[in-house]
């Protein structure tokens, strides 16, 4: 028995070596560029070859640099405000595509066009929405009186593009749950908040939490909507941790300090990515112990 597991291991980690080569080739050394990077003061403007080391500078002048302390502030909102709107309109709108009403899947088509279309193509479609001279959304905007802030009008594009992913995670857990028992819970006299307590609330949190932590980490490196919609402006109003390391290492050609800003900012996804792993292991921890 003992060595047909370690037969069954060691197949599984042959059928996994071209897969772990490509993405250590793919990921580990340009990693490894970059961290090299950030120790010099190399200058794409010149030969792009270091002139010497300054070590540890880059990250000291990273964590004392007021614009990338205020990039990263921006992000934090950015990331903070779009993933709790997107968490709540998502749950949302999954209870209420799993009720059964006339034209339910039909509707369930159309919430998820949003996510379908390339991020480039919501951006461009917001940025025309927008716009000053014959935007539609700007025009209502203009009729309401609302502060004008261009970073809010790229949260309200990343939400209505995002939204759709967490309405089809926590759909899809909310169809686990027999109806069985909200049928047993009415005749019981529990009313909706009991029933969302009891059965729909444990069924969906773990895949919310997945979705949750999933886009957080999309939206803390959020670039390509920014790029298309604002360029980082007007007067860096837009301008996120990404935007910040992409001007500092391809606008101003300062590869040096642009690289030790990029580890930081990996430092920082790869917290998010080891939240993801934790709340993925307790999720299935707890489905081991529900079979049981």
């Amino acid at each position: 028995m003992l060595s047909l597991q370690r037969r069954e291991h060691r197949q599984a980690w042959v059928l996994l070596a071209p897969m772990l080569i490509a993405m250590f080739i793919l990921t580990a050394w340009p990693l490894a560029r970059t961290l090299w990077l950030s120790f010099t003061d190399t200058a794409l403007a010149g030969s792009g070859e270091a002139t010497h080391y300054v070590w540890l500078d880059n990250y000291l002048y990273a964590l004392t640099d007021p614009d990338f302390r205020a990039a990263f502030a921006r992000t934090l909102y950015f990331t903070v405000v779009s993933v709790a709107i997107e968490g709540a309109i998502g749950v949302l709108v999954a209870l209420l595509l799993n009720q059964r009403f006339v034209g339910r899947n039909v509707l369930r088509v159309l919430v998820i066009l949003p996510w379908a279309l390339p991020t480039i193509v919501n951006a461009m479609m917001w940025r025309l929405n927008f716009n000053p001279d014959y935007g539609s959304v700007n025009a209502l905007l203009s009729q309401l009186g609302p502060p004008d802030s261009a970073l809010h009008a790229v949260m309200l594009a990343d939400i209505w593009k995002n939204y759709p992913l967490v309405t089809l995670l926590v759909l899809a857990a909310l169809q686990s749950v027999p109806d069985d028992l909200y049928g047993a819970a009415r005749l019981d006299g529990a009313s909706a908040w009991r029933r969302f307590r009891a059965f729909t609330f444990p069924a969906i949190v773990g895949p919310l939490g997945v979705a949750l932590v999933l886009r957080t980490i999309d939206a803390f490196k959020v670039f390509d909507i920014i790029y298309v919609m604002t360029r980082g402006g007007p007067l860096d109003s837009t301008k996120t941790l990404s935007f910040f390391v992409y001007q500092e290492s391809f606008s101003y050609l300062h590869a040096g300090s642009g690289a030790a800003y990029a580890m930081l900012m990996s430092l920082m996804c790869a917290v998010l990515i080891a939240l993801y792993l934790f709340l993925l292991l307790r999720q299935r921890r707890r489905s081991i112990d529900d079979e049981a």
